[in-house]
């Protein structure tokens, strides 16, 4: 069987949910300390481009909240009953003014009645409870008020009872009497149950046999007492919070009232006896809140009561929209209340908002550790190292939108010339020379209406490569607590990842070391690279690092190094011989000594040296100058958006003119690269 409902999930044309925005948003905060988990709750709250996110939703359902409070008051009920009371006091006169035939006694006492009657209106009602009223119309006015205190009392614990007795006779009300005696009594068993399966199953008849008999006064069709018992206790509780909230003189004239309600005091006491059962069933609930009320729109009980669960609703929202409690995920939001309060397009907003919460973790670009800690998984950060690269090419090519070249890893670079192909050949054919030779061997041979021109293994042209030179590429990075008080923290590693996506993704013979150096040096993975939290210990410990380096140059005596340094400090910590750290500042002779010693040990071993000056410190650029021209090395001094680009352009550069940046990125030209 098909069910068909309206349609709630917003515009289907809309475009899903972007995750690589996502992923970019949660790496930026990842590098600049924050964990994975964190990260991805920030973008979450913030939102996105054109997406709202948790924090425009609490912002709005603190505006509603505002509203409500702010709009209503609790008065509404008493001011109605007293409309009513003036209308049948009024009416009272009337036909005692226009009564020829009553004795003049007589008139003169009830006058004396309607006069004496005392300011407050609840006690006017009770006071007026026994008198006989002489006018039909003054009659009908004072029963209505029994009738809609009845009716609002019943509408605080029932939601739309009001509107459902409206016009009620006394049978109508003879059966919410029993209705309610039926409902405590149920309530009772429940609450003396000792919940073993035999009082259990007892409970279970007793509700079927109330739900089979009083079934239409519950419209929201409860399937078992704990259904029914959960929305009964909340409606309870917020009335009780909206007695709470009114004034004392509010509360006194309506307990007064109350009373009267249908003309008899069993109405109240019934409903008492029920708040009595449900506050022991449900402990749990909001019994004794209370809120401020400002406005002048007067509630009834019942919409007072209504309103009272909706504040409660908001702030069970807003605890949610938080996620600030264990284990807290966006599928926790309930977005049937978030509709009721905020309209259709919110739900649809909290719901794309779960989705991407849920494509983030089911992605793969989120793993938990052993520790049980989110982390960014390898596949993570090839996303994030092929969005960096992008925005390196963008900013090496100088023209927006230029293509990203997607060559293809060959046994060698292109040489522009061709040659006959031989066995054993891998090169790629040069499909236009080898068509040619075909054309020409052919000549005036080739039969005439010839379907098809038929290749020779002699007419095949490969294209005419050259050995590409394989890199050992060391990247020292600097991880002194200057680095991140200067804001260099994240470029920092942004650089790192671009770097490292380039040279796994288009040159994977090459080899890439990573090497933070504070007070110490350490290889460190791209991973951990990433999620390094900033190091406040001091040190510029470059001598340790270029020890490191020349280690893993070692390592490749077949590769060309290619030493690149990003540092903003000169070296103010060097390595003792017995593994000790020494430090001094400002740097001590004996700490530039042995730097200078270990960076001479790069360049023998050939490495093609480039220093990354961050900071505008003239002493530091006559340090760094001084160092690179010793090596025949360079120095390069970068803005902080342009260091990815300055590091990457210098990878390829080092490569030769067949692998320059031009290859990769397209022209140079017009782009901010001043270095080069």
């Amino acid at each position: 069987m098909s069910r068909y409902r309206r349609y709630d999930g917003g515009d289907p044309l809309a475009p899903p949910v972007d995750l690589a925005e996502a992923l970019d948003a949660i790496g930026q905060d990842v590098m600049a300390g924050s964990s994975p988990e964190r990260a991805m709750r920030e973008f979450l709250r913030r939102g996105s481009d054109g997406r709202p996110g948790l924090d425009d939703l609490a912002r709005r359902l603190a505006e509603r909240r505002r509203d409500i409070l702010q709009r209503h008051d609790l008065d509404g009920t008493m001011r109605e009953v007293a409309q009513l009371l003036e209308k049948a006091v009024t009416a009272e006169r009337g036909q005692l003014a226009r009564d020829i035939t009553m004795d003049d006694d007589d008139r003169a006492f009830r006058e004396m009645q309607l006069d004496g009657l005392p300011a407050s209106t609840a006690a006017a009602v009770s006071e007026l409870a026994s008198y006989d009223w002489q006018s039909p119309d003054a009659r009908a006015a004072y029963e209505q008020i029994k009738d809609l205190l009845g009716r609002e009392l019943l509408d605080q614990r029932f939601a739309g009872m009001k509107q459902a007795l409206e016009g009620a006779t006394d049978e109508d009300r003879a059966a919410v009497q029993e209705m309610l005696s039926d409902l405590n009594d149920l309530l009772e068993k429940q609450r003396l149950s000792d919940g073993s399966p035999e009082a259990r199953a007892e409970v279970d008849r007793a509700f079927e046999q109330f739900k089979d008999r009083h079934g239409d006064f519950f419209p929201e069709n409860p399937q078992d007492i704990d259904e029914l018992m959960d929305a009964l206790a909340s409606r309870a509780a917020a009335a009780q919070r909206m007695l709470a909230s009114m004034t004392p003189e509010q509360r006194e004239e309506l307990m007064q009232l109350s009373q009267q309600a249908f003309g008899s005091p069993g109405l109240m006491e019934q409903l008492a006896r029920m708040d009595d059962n449900l506050r022991a069933l449900r402990p749990g609930e909001d019994w004794s809140g209370s809120e401020t009320f400002e406005g002048g729109e007067g509630l009834g009980l019942g919409d007072g009561t209504g309103a009272l669960q909706d504040l409660a609703q908001i702030d069970a929202l807003s605890d949610q929209l938080s996620q600030s409690y264990s284990g807290a995920r966006l599928d926790d939001l309930d977005l049937d209340a978030l509709a009721r309060q905020l309209g259709d397009e919110a739900a649809v907003e909290a719901r794309t908002l779960q989705e991407l919460e849920r494509a983030l973790r089911d992605s793969g670009y989120l793993k938990r550790g052993s520790d049980g800690e989110l982390r960014l998984s390898p596949k993570a950060m090839r996303e994030l190292g092929k969005a960096l690269l992008r925005d390196v090419a963008e900013r090496m090519s100088g023209r927006t939108g230029a293509r990203e070249s997607r060559t293809t890893g060959l046994a060698g670079e292109p040489s522009g010339a061709s040659r006959r192909w031989a066995f054993g050949d891998t090169e790629p054919w040069d499909v236009p020379r080898t068509i040619t030779n075909a054309v020409l061997r052919a000549g005036g041979s080739r039969p005439r209406g010839a379907a098809a021109l038929r290749l020779h293994i002699d007419d095949v042209e490969v294209v005419e490569t050259e050995a590409r030179t394989q890199a050992a590429v060391a990247l020292l990075v600097d991880t002194s607590f200057s680095m991140a008080m200067d804001g260099r923290w994240v470029p920092m590693k942004r650089t790192a990842l671009a770097l490292h996506q380039l040279i796994r993704s288009r040159f994977r013979g090459d080899h890439l070391e990573l090497i933070g150096f504070g007070r110490h040096a350490e290889v460190i993975t791209i991973e951990e690279l990433t999620a390094l939290d900033a190091k406040w210990a001091k040190g510029t410990n470059l001598h340790h690092a270029l020890l490191l380096a020349n280690r893993f140059f070692r390592k490749h005596p077949n590769a060309q190094p290619v030493l690149l340094v990003v540092t903003d400090g000169e070296p103010t910590a060097h390595l003792e011989a017995d593994g000790e750290v020494w430090f001094s500042y400002p740097p001590d002779p004996l700490t530039i000594a042995h730097s200078v010693r270990e960076l001479d040990a790069s360049a023998r071993l050939g490495a093609q040296v480039t220093f990354f000056r961050l900071g505008e410190d003239p002493g530091l650029a006559r340090f760094i100058e001084s160092m690179a021209r010793r090596v025949d090395g360079r120095m390069v001094s970068p803005e902080l958006d342009d260091l990815g680009a300055a590091v990457v352009g210098s990878y390829l550069g080092s490569r030769g003119p067949g692998t320059s940046y031009r290859d990769h990125f397209g022209d140079w030209g017009g782009g901010r690269g001043f270095w080069v």
